[in-house]
């Protein structure tokens, strides 16, 4: 079902009912700054697994982490080093996507991680709301694979259809890039993706930091 999150009324019925999808191992797709995702709860192993057939992907391709909370980062990693805590003061919440060495003692299985997870902190109240409820949640795109990222939770209603149990609609995104995804697992932080966040504006943070590969 379509909940219209521009409507006061509409919107708290819908943040509910994703709420409780989330909780019941369902897929919703929400709004961020930049595009709709499609998310599950990512300790649920068949619900990650929903989310990778309803795209179209295989665990090769393990979905990033969005959530609600700065703090829950700490309980996600194995150790985040200074410069990823300076990332994340700066750009967080927002459309930065940092790749972190996740701790092995979590019960989730997100794909073929390799000791990795790619987390973020969006910066869209409705995500947020949603976040702050259920936990981290996988999200991807909200599109088949290959198909044009959609913009509006119609956009991904077209694409994804029944896959889904609540979609949140709150009119186009405001930015059709990306999130900038950062490794910050190496000696230096290293852009593994330019999107949204600009290379000048990660240098203002951490001078150093090593560009996308050309």
């Amino acid at each position: 079902m379509l909940y219209d999150c521009r409507s006061a009324a509409e919107r708290d019925r819908g943040i509910a009912a994703a709420i409780e999808a989330v909780r019941n191992g369902e897929l919703v797709v929400l709004p961020t700054e930049t595009v709709y995702g499609i998310g599950a709860d990512a300790f649920t192993p068949y619900a990650v697994k929903a989310l990778q057939d309803a795209k179209g992907r295989g665990r090769n391709v393990p979905p990033p982490v969005l959530i609600g909370s700065r703090h829950t980062l700490d309980g996600l990693v194995f150790s985040l080093p200074m410069t990823a805590r300076d990332l994340v003061d700066a750009f967080w919440p927002g459309p930065l996507t940092i790749v972190v060495e996740h701790s092995p003692s979590l019960q989730w299985d997100l794909g073929d991680l390799q000791g990795t997870v790619a987390v973020r902190m969006p910066l869209h109240p409705v995500a947020l709301e949603v976040l702050r409820e259920t936990g981290p949640m996988a999200v991807s795109s909200a599109n088949k694979h290959g198909q044009p990222a959609a913009l509006t939770a119609e956009q991904a209603r077209d694409q994804l259809g029944y896959a889904v149990r609540a979609y949140l609609e709150a009119g186009p995104c405001p930015d059709s890039l990306p999130s900038t995804i950062v490794d910050v697992t190496g000696e230096k932080p290293r852009v593994l993706r330019q999107g949204a966040l600009s290379l000048e504006r990660l240098c203002d943070v951490i001078p150093d930091i090593i560009p996308q590969e050309a």
